[in-house]
């Protein structure tokens, strides 16, 4: 007997739309004594509250931009904006598993995307 699990819906987010969704959850947590806090749930919050710089409307400006670029799809333009690598190597290192690879220049428009949004 096999048990599949069907995905229903799927959704990118942002670190800052992230962060105000943990948000209200922790919230809602500590408002309920009786409710602990689950050891997943603080470390996520930990990690967008160390890591999400940008307010939501400057990341949804910021994967706007990216995706206006030629070679960049929906799922990469959500990597880079969470991940913002600073260099080349970082940047090849998100398009590893894509069927294609972008040139010097193209990772340099890229680049400089990123470098206004850092």
């Amino acid at each position: 007997m096999t048990i599949f699990k069907e995905k229903l819906d799927e959704e990118y987010l942002t670190l800052a739309e992230t962060k105000e969704l943990l948000a209200d959850i922790e919230a809602e947590r500590a408002a309920d004594e009786e409710r602990e806090m689950r050891y997943e749930l603080a470390r996520a919050i930990d990690h967008v509250n160390r890591f999400a710089d940008l307010t939501v409307e400057e990341a949804g400006e910021f994967v706007d931009e990216l995706e206006s670029q030629e070679k960049i799809d929906e799922s990469t333009a959500y990597k880079i904006a969470n991940l913002k690598p600073a260099n080349r190597d970082e940047l090849r290192a998100v398009f590893a598993q894509e069927r294609y690879s972008l040139s010097g220049d193209e990772l340099d428009a890229v680049l400089d995307v990123v470098a206004r949004y850092d």
